[in-house]
């Protein structure tokens, strides 16, 4: 709506956005806003308070305000020659008793594909449609479907043909996932039991990517939420699923979300370890060769350092061909942040894992010519205290190899 040439009447306007409503709804502060922009506020702020009186929300209902409505319509109209579009009369929010409605219908067999297409459609509305299927209880059934559908069955219709229970699956996962749960949602997802995570597990490894994206995006959001205890049982085979999502590059989205879940998982060192024996560090080392987007690098760096401070995960990282290689190439051609992680992963093999074949092998591949240049450049304090702490365990074997170019070697710390 072009509204440049006329003069707004201020109470059209919505108090958040400055822009004329489009669907005005009065809270319990008696503050009139446009539909969209107060259901955004509420569902990203941490209180449920009114933008304009700072006070508390208490009920959570939005009366439409009909008669602003009107009056906003009324006045587009007279201003139609000036450009200004008519606003359409909105259509009335879902209510819970239609969810729930929906959600019965969908019990029965030969209804249930309709039904999730319903509910497909309400999920991808506004934020207050969003919630209301939280509240109907959309959660639980979707969580049902997803958990009860086994992969290779297929069910009968009533006349006999054959139903692919695939679909329905795959449809309540996108449905789940769109929906954009609350905090309180995905931990009742977390806490109830182990079987629907394992079914997000059996999804991500066999499902088309689609389906596969949106249960790793899932299940970050879940163990970003999720108590300790429910993070330290996670079974081998989780992680070597997850790995090899990371290995299958199948979304740029959904490898940074898996980088993301792996991260928020291995702070706990029974995890590192299920992580290392899942060849993680090795994909990992693969992965960073051919990465040229700055984000995911970082975050490749992140878990790969997490993974390094065990001695299995440095024992991967010297076992394969291109590991510090690797190391040696993305320092100073990243990222600040990319670099000192890439640093503090060679501070932590030359303390605990470098034997004299390593030394030789980081000398040869240029990590001491890199390193010098780190104490020449413009680099921060902590990363170069960390590069002088490499340069100074192996000075016997580096300092007056022919391997560092002699413009460098005024840098090499005494």
């Amino acid at each position: 709506m072009d509204n440049n040439e006329v003069e707004v009447p201020p109470f059209f306007l919505c108090p958040i956005s400055l822009e004329i409503m489009r669907d005005p709804v009065t809270v319990s502060t008696g503050i009139t806003y446009d539909r969209e922009s107060i259901e955004t506020w509420l569902s990203t702020s941490k209180k449920s308070l009114c933008p304009v009186t700072k006070q508390l929300i208490s009920d959570a209902d939005l009366t439409p305000n009909h008669t602003l409505r009107r009056l906003i319509q009324s006045w587009c109209t007279l201003n139609s020659s000036n450009g200004i579009e008519r606003i359409p009369t909105p259509r009335a929010p879902i209510s819970k008793a239609q969810i729930t409605e929906i959600l019965r219908d969908a019990e029965k067999p030969q209804l249930q594909q309709k039904c999730l297409r319903q509910l497909r459609s309400i999920a991808s509305g506004n934020t207050s449609a969003k919630r209301c299927m939280e509240a109907a209880g959309a959660i639980e059934f979707l969580a049902s479907v997803i958990k009860t559908t086994s992969q290779d069955q297929s069910s009968a219709s009533e006349d006999g043909s054959l139903l692919d229970i695939k679909k329905p699956r795959d449809d309540a996962l996108c449905i789940l996932y769109n929906l954009q749960l609350s905090e309180p949602s995905l931990k009742s997802l977390v806490a109830k039991d182990s079987e629907f995570t394992e079914s997000l597990t059996h999804i991500m490894q066999n499902r088309p990517y689609k389906s596969r994206a949106y249960a790793v995006l899932l299940l970050k959001s879940m163990f970003e939420v999720a108590e300790p205890m429910q993070i330290i049982t996670l079974r081998q085979e989780f992680f070597t699923v997850a790995v090899q999502v990371l290995h299958d590059q199948i979304s740029q989205q959904a490898t940074k979300a898996t980088l993301k879940l792996l991260i928020n998982l291995c702070p706990w060192g029974r995890n590192r370890i299920k992580a290392v024996e899942s060849r993680a560090v090795s994909v990992l080392i693969e992965l960073l060769l051919d990465c040229s987007d700055r984000r995911t690098c970082e975050l490749m760096f992140m878990l790969l350092e997490m993974l390094c401070q065990w001695a299995e995960g440095r024992s991967e990282l010297l076992r394969h061909g291109a590991g510090i290689a690797v190391l040696s190439k993305k320092i100073l051609r990243v990222s600040h942040v990319a670099s000192e992680r890439a640093v503090r992963i060679l501070l932590s093999v030359s303390k605990f894992s470098a034997t004299a074949s390593v030394a030789k092998e980081m000398l040869q591949l240029g990590v001491a010519s890199k390193l010098c240049l780190v104490l020449q450049g413009d680099c921060g304090r902590k990363i170069k205290e960390k590069a002088t702490e490499i340069l100074k365990l192996h000075a016997r074997v580096w300092k007056h190899s022919p391997c560092i170019p002699s413009n460098l070697l005024s840098s090499y710390p005494s």
